[in-house]
C-alpha cells in the first residue's frame, strides 16, 4: 500500500471520529509476514495473519481470563446425555461488517468450510471429531460428533474457528467480512493494512477509530519499532528487553505464564533422524535448566518435550536434567560410535531463536553431535524452511492439549512438522475423545506425552513466560494473551 494513500485513510477516519465525538484514536501494532505472498485473512488458510483476523472476526467460543470456554457469538451449550451431540445458541442481534445478520447458516457454512478436505486447511484437525453440523433454527446449531467428546468448547477456541458470512469463501481471503469490533479499510500483507471501528458491533462500538498493522519481518526492527514509538504494542520481549523497558514510563510490562513454546525440529523421515534412539540422543544433550537462564534469563519454565503447559488440565509432570553419557549410549547403539552432525535452521523472526540453536549447540557437542547454524530469511521462513529442512525451528501458541496433539503430532496432519508416523500415539488420542471419565481420559494423554518423551522428534526445553510490551498511552488492556484481548474496550491517549 502507498503509504500517502495509508495516511490519507487514517485521516479521514480520525477526522470522522473527531466529528463524531464518538471513537477516537489509532492503534499500531505489527505482523512478521511469515507467511509472505501466501499471507491472507482467511482466518482458517495457512497463510492467515492472526493480529488482524482478531480484530475483525468473532468465534463460537472464546477464552476467558482462566483459558476457560467463555460465550461469543454462541451465549451458551450443551451436550446430549452422551456426550454425541453438541447445541449452541447464538447471539441475536449480530451483524456482519456489510450490514447483513448473522445466523446459524453462516456458523455452519462457516465449519463446513474448515472440514472440506480440499481447501485442506490446518485447522481441519481442531474439529475433526465432529461429523456433521446443521442449522436447527436462526440462531441454534447443532453439531454431531463421530464419538463422544467431553473437551469439544475447548476445541472451539482454537483462533482460527472464527465465523464469516456464508457463501464469502471465495473473497474472505481480501475482504475479511466478519463480526468483529473493527472492519477491513485496506488490507497490505506486505505493507500496512487500515482498520475502523465497527459500530454496530455487539458488544458496543470500540473505543478506538482505527488501527494500523505493520509488516515488520525481523525481530529487532520490531523492537526499535515500539522504541521509536511507531507501534504501540510488542507480544516477543524477551525477559531482558522487558527488564529494560520497565525503566521508562513510556511503556508497561505484562507478564503471562503460557502455554506458549519453542522448539528444534527434527523430521522422523529424514536419516538419521528417522531412528528414535537418534531423537532422544538429540533431546537428552540439552540442558533444559542453563536454555531458560541463556535464552530468556529465567523468563520461561522448563519442559521435557511436550506442547501441554502447565495449567492444562492434562499436563504431566517430569524430570529430564540433561544426560551426555546417556546421549551418547543411544548414539553408539544406533550406529553412530562418533557421533552425528546436522545443519539447524533458523531465522530472525523470533528474537530467541539465535540465542537457543547457539547454547544448545555447545551443550550437543559434549554429546558428539555436531549443529551446523543456517540462518534464512525472516520473510517467508514458514514456507522455505519450517518443514522442508531436515531440522529447523519452530513456535507454538498456547493450545489445549488434545487439539496441539492432534495438530502437531498425528500422522498426517497438515502440521506434524516432525511428520512422525506412530500408530499407538494416534489410537491413544482417539480413545482419549471417546472417553467420558475425566480420569480414563487424563491417563490415555499422559501415555500419549509419554511416547512424545521416548520417541519424539521435537525438542521442546520450556514453556515461555510471556512478556508484551505496551506503550503508555494505551488503556484498558487487562489481557494481552493472543486470543484473549477485548478489542473493543481499547483505548488510546
Amino acid at each position: 500500500m502507498n503509504k500517502s494513500i495509508a495516511i490519507i485513510a487514517l485521516s479521514a477516519i480520525a477526522s470522522a471520529s473527531i466529528a463524531s465525538a464518538e471513537p477516537s484514536g489509532i492503534f499500531r501494532q505489527t505482523h512478521e509476514f511469515g507467511f509472505g505472498e501466501k499471507s491472507s485473512l482467511d482466518p482458517i488458510s495457512e497463510g492467515r495473519v492472526f493480529q488482524i483476523t482478531d480484530k475483525i472476526m468473532n468465534r463460537l467460543v472464546r477464552p476467558d481470563l482462566d483459558r476457560k470456554p467463555s460465550p461469543d457469538l454462541a451465549v451458551s451449550w450443551e451436550p446430549n446425555a452422551d456426550g454425541t451431540e453438541w447445541t449452541f445458541h447464538l447471539r441475536e442481534g449480530v451483524k456482519f461488517h456489510d450490514g447483513t445478520d448473522l445466523d446459524s447458516e453462516d456458523v455452519v457454512y462457516s465449519f463446513t468450510r474448515v472440514k472440506d478436505p480440499q481447501l485442506d486447511s490446518p485447522a481441519r484437525s481442531a474439529i475433526s471429531m465432529v461429523d456433521s453440523i446443521a442449522a436447527v433454527d436462526p440462531l441454534t446449531v447443532k453439531m454431531t460428533l463421530s464419538a463422544p467428546f467431553a473437551d469439544l468448547p475447548f476445541q472451539l477456541m482454537d483462533y482460527r474457528l472464527r465465523i464469516i458470512p456464508s457463501g464469502s469463501g471465495d473473497s474472505i481471503a481480501q475482504s475479511g467480512i466478519g463480526t468483529g469490533p473493527f472492519k477491513v479499510e485496506t488490507f497490505d500483507a506486505q505493507g500496512t493494512t487500515v482498520l475502523s471501528a465497527f459500530n454496530d458491533y455487539f458488544e458496543g462500538p470500540p473505543k478506538l477509530a482505527a488501527m494500523e498493522i505493520f509488516a515488520i519481518p525481523d525481530a529487532q526492527a520490531r523492537i526499535q519499532a515500539l522504541l521509536g514509538g511507531q507501534i504501540d504494542m510488542l507480544r516477543d520481549l524477551t525477559k531482558q528487553q522487558s527488564t529494560m523497558l520497565m525503566s521508562s514510563d513510556k511503556f508497561e510490562i505484562q507478564e503471562i505464564v503460557t502455554g506458549t513454546w519453542q522448539g528444534m525440529v527434527m523430521r522422523t523421515d529424514t536419516p538419521p533422524f528417522d531412528d528414535p534412539r537418534v531423537r532422544k540422543a538429540v533431546r537428552l544433550a540439552a540442558d533444559r535448566e542453563v536454555l531458560v537462564q541463556l535464552v530468556f534469563a529465567g523468563g520461561a519454565l522448563p519442559a521435557c518435550d511436550s506442547p501441554v503447559g502447565r495449567s492444562d488440565q492434562y499436563y504431566v509432570a517430569r524430570d529430564c536434567p540433561q544426560d551426555i553419557e546417556g546421549a551418547k549410549a543411544l548414539l553408539n547403539e544406533a550406529g553412530y560410535p562418533d557421533g552425528i552432525e546436522f545443519e539447524l535452521h533458523i531465522s530472525t523472526l523470533e528474537p530467541a531463536w539465535v540465542t537457543y540453536a547457539e547454547a544448545y549447540q555447545q551443550q550437543a557437542a559434549e554429546a558428539g553431535i555436531t549443529v551446523h547454524i543456517v540462518q534464512v530469511p525472516a520473510s517467508g521462513y514458514w514456507n522455505d524452511a519450517w518443514m522442508k529442512k531436515p531440522v529447523s525451528m519452530t513456535r507454538w501458541f498456547s493450545r489445549p492439549a488434545d487439539l496441539i496433539l492432534n495438530e502437531a503430532f498425528v500422522s498426517g496432519a497438515k502440521w506434524n512438522e516432525s511428520f512422525q508416523n506412530n500408530e499407538t500415539f494416534d489410537n491413544l488420542l482417539v480413545a482419549a475423545r471417546k472417553e467420558i471419565d475425566f480420569g480414563e481420559r487424563r491417563n490415555l494423554y499422559v501415555q500419549a506425552q509419554d511416547i512424545l518423551w521416548e520417541e519424539g522428534g521435537v525438542l521442546i526445553p520450556y514453556h515461555l513466560v510471556k512478556y508484551v510490551g505496551l506503550s503508555s498511552r494505551i488503556k484498558n488492556m487487562d489481557n494481552t494473551e493472543r486470543d484473549g484481548i477485548r478489542w473493543h474496550l481499547v483505548s488510546v491517549d
